[in-house]
């Protein structure tokens, strides 16, 4: 009893930590993105009093920053040490916790700049239709290629897109930017788009949507939108904003099918057009115990309801020959290609019909 009491506390006291937190993160907005640049050495680029003047705020700015991260660092520790024991079994480095936050509100601020300077770009993943042997769709993928570190991994700077909001800025870029490639492609040809919980929820993701369409020309059946159960689990709301652009034509995936807890429940509320069943389902496919029949149960239930399936992740034979075996619509995965840029999507199309003509002849 005193261990879940300890536990309780301990939790309690995390939530309430957790939004102090935050709450000193959106303090530094105070300080706008130029302080940001500042404090990252950019005074050169701005004029605020001088070159002298600007290297004196950054430090202070730095300073302030520090100062700030590693006081609710401190709070935050303090508080874990009065759970008792439970404070040994978690230790903390407020050095490490100070220089996170610090590194997150870069990086927020960079992901502005990326946005204002057009850092983003799309490439595209082909998804093979196992019936036709032939390609079926595009998924989008984003990339964004920093000026000074590189490309950075969309697991780097998602989360803090999503937690920030700008997600939703970003991710209508996507919608604009997959639709105006996807309509110079063959006709049969659709694209997916990840759709993140928090464009799910917006009240402007169904005008987001039909502008992008619009713009482009882009018939509505050749947009797919991929959406995660996390999504759904929103309400009510969610659910019946992308039932009435399903209504249009949009067709809607669930995608990591596998990793949550409530995938079933999900098939059960909503029409989606097309499962995805997760990576880590299909590396474990040949290994696993039972594995086979899952995928044999997957794919049933979906042709009972409707519904497409693809296998992501497929990287071997094997698996593909198991796949095919079992009645997986579509494959995405190394196996067939990685995601290629824009300019190589028509030659890969080109070089499939060839390699057909080639075959028939």
């Amino acid at each position: 009893m005193v261990a879940f009491v300890s536990l309780a506390a301990v939790l309690l006291l995390l939530g309430a930590l957790w939004q102090r937190l935050r709450a000193a993160a959106r303090d530094l907005d105070r300080f706008g993105e130029a302080a940001i640049r500042l404090a990252r050495g950019e005074a050169a680029e701005l004029s605020i009093g001088g070159r002298g003047a600007a290297a004196r705020f950054a430090e202070r700015f730095n300073a302030m920053a520090a100062a700030l991260a590693e006081r609710e660092a401190l709070i935050f520790q303090a508080g874990l040490a009065g759970a008792g024991s439970a404070r040994s079994a978690m230790p903390l480095d407020v050095a490490s916790l100070a220089r996170g936050a610090q590194a997150r509100r870069v990086l927020e601020a960079d992901l502005r700049a990326a946005i204002a300077g057009g850092q983003f770009e799309l490439h595209f993943q082909p998804l093979f239709d196992l019936s036709t042997s032939r390609i079926g769709s595009f998924e989008a993928l984003l990339r964004w290629r920093h000026p000074t570190r590189g490309i950075v991994s969309p697991a780097d700077f998602l989360p803090i897109a999503e937690e920030s909001g700008l997600i939703v800025e970003i991710g209508g870029w996507s919608l604009r930017e997959a639709c105006a490639h996807a309509a110079a492609w063959p006709e049969h040809i659709r694209v997916a788009v990840n759709v993140s919980p928090l464009q799910v929820r917006h009240p402007a993701l169904a005008e987001t949507v039909l502008q992008a369409l619009a713009a482009s020309r882009l018939d509505p059946s050749r947009l797919e939108l991929e959406v995660t159960e996390a999504a759904l689990a929103e309400g009510p709301e969610a659910s019946n904003a992308l039932q009435r652009l399903q209504a249009l034509g949009v067709r809607i995936a669930l995608d990591d099918f596998g990793t949550g807890p409530t995938s079933l429940t999900c098939l059960q509320e909503f029409p989606f057009d097309r499962i995805k069943i997760d990576r880590s389902f299909i590396h474990q496919l040949l290994t696993r115990p039972g594995a086979t029949a899952v995928l044999r149960a997957i794919t049933g239930l979906a042709g009972a309801l409707g519904m497409e399936t693809t296998a992501e992740g497929v990287e071997e034979s094997d698996q593909l020959a198991e796949l095919r075996r079992h009645g997986c619509s579509s494959v995405q995965g190394y196996l067939f290609s990685r995601p290629i840029a824009p300019r190589d999507v028509l030659a890969l199309l080109a070089d499939e019909d060839s390699d057909r003509m080639a075959r028939a002849g």
